[in-house]
């Protein structure tokens, strides 16, 4: 009685791992074996190395500006009947302010006046943002507190003000020293408006992780911001803070709702929502982009088993002579390609892996190697290269490469399996 093996038979294995070890000499492909399972796994390993930047660039971002300022402000803006303009600003501001508390889902809130200034120390001067607020509103900052990176202390920020790492390596200043702040906006003369200059000793060096921010923000007792900026008994703005900033927007209606029609909101999406969306483009063009590197990759494939095909004619011929169905002969080229792409996969995923694991210390030694230009956080905007491994981008290049390795392996394992013994074994 016939009987018939089951599809991918231990034979059929142990035929296509006997091609795969062949030597050129004896009618093998095991240089292009090779050289199709080293692509495979340098592109995987290049596609998990990009997800895991991508992913860890745009959460680093994400949560510097979640964690460096408000996540959303309220303004007031007031017709002026004398001059007949809007003019900004929140008289009553403790009573916004606490209105704005009382609001579930708002985790804190502060009142804050915000101006232009010109920071100088001795030759050196740099343009800054100032933030007038309270003591108490600066340490709810989430990355405000102290670090290795920070100079003082916050306890005597009432009688300074604090200044960014970036903004205190430029001007060459450290904590105990004063520094000069000039505002354009001081008091009103008949020649115009004076310039306002005010000396502040540094009570505080922070660093809130981006080295723009880092660079631009000077904080000062809420009290001197309002002097400094002309705006006694006022605040520029108030600074919200939610336990869900990712929704900030569900929480906007809930605020204003409980406002006077005076107020407006802008959230940190509406000044970062366009570079978000910049990031998501750009991330799915690299993704694109890489997929076709690993489709190249796994074509190197269909080149190796049209090769071992075509040397490897008179064994499917005796093969085929022997009882071996077409479907065995598929199955045979099938697993030489599906292995190919299995094991280069699995490469290219561990390679990726340690990559990422170990991105700093590589970051540190091409970065000293480069004399420290590899990245300038002045230009960069971050101190650092961020990379977060998800086992969702793992999955998806896994997915990705195998995919592919095992639909371009089916064509040339047809071309063995429709191949007839009688012309293949004709000239032997």
């Amino acid at each position: 009685m016939k009987t018939t093996a089951p599809p991918f038979a231990a034979f059929e294995f142990q035929i296509a791992w006997r091609y795969l070890r062949a030597k050129r000499s004896e009618g093998g492909v095991s240089a292009m074996t090779w050289i199709s399972l080293i692509g495979i796994a340098l592109a995987v390993a290049a596609l998990i190395i990009v997800l895991a930047v991508r992913t860890g660039f745009r959460n680093d971002f994400v949560d510097t500006i979640l964690g460096s300022g408000a996540h959303a402000s309220v303004y007031h803006q007031t017709l002026n009947p004398e001059t007949g303009r809007f003019e900004s600003g929140i008289a009553d501001f403790d009573e916004q302010t606490a209105l704005v508390r009382a609001v579930p889902g708002v985790t804190h809130a502060a009142p804050v006046v915000k101006g232009q200034a010109l920071a100088s120390f001795q030759d050196a001067m740099s343009g800054v943002q100032v933030f007038g607020l309270r003591k108490s509103d600066l340490q709810a900052i989430p990355n405000m507190g102290p670090s290795d990176l920070t100079q003082g202390s916050l306890d005597d920020f009432e009688n300074g003000i604090a200044i960014g790492r970036a903004l205190a390596n430029q001007l060459g200043v450290t904590a105990g020293q004063r520094i000069k702040l000039v505002s354009p906006n001081g008091a009103q003369t008949a020649f115009g408006r004076s310039l306002r200059v005010k000396n502040f000793t540094v009570a505080y060096v922070f660093s809130l992780g981006r080295h723009d921010l880092d660079l631009t923000r000077v904080y000062v007792p809420l009290e001197d911001g309002q002097s400094f900026f002309d705006m006694e008994g006022m605040a520029s703005e108030i600074e919200v803070y939610s336990n869900d900033p990712e929704n900030i927007n569900a929480l906007v209606n809930d605020i204003i709702a409980t406002l006077d029609d005076r107020a407006y909101m802008n959230t940190w999406r509406d000044f970062a929502g366009g570079f978000l969306r910049a990031l998501e483009v750009e991330d799915n063009v690299m993704f694109i982009i890489m997929s076709v590197l690993i489709l190249l990759a796994t074509m190197n494939i269909v080149s190796g088993l049209i090769m071992l095909v075509k040397n490897k004619g008179s064994d499917i011929g005796i093969l085929r002579t022997m009882g071996l169905s077409q479907g065995s002969i598929l199955r045979v080229f099938f697993v030489c390609g599906a292995g190919i792409g299995v094991i280069g996969t699995i490469l290219g995923v561990i390679l990726g892996v340690l990559f990422v694991v170990n991105i700093e210390f590589i970051f540190n030694i091409v970065n000293g190697v480069g004399k420290g230009d590899v990245w300038d956080p002045s230009r960069r905007g971050l101190y650092q290269l961020p990379a977060e491994l998800r086992m969702e981008d793992i999955i998806k290049a896994i997915s990705l490469s195998l995919g592919l390795s095992f639909i371009i392996t089916i064509f040339p394992a047809r071309r063995a399996a429709r191949m007839n013994p009688v012309e293949a074994l004709r000239y032997e």
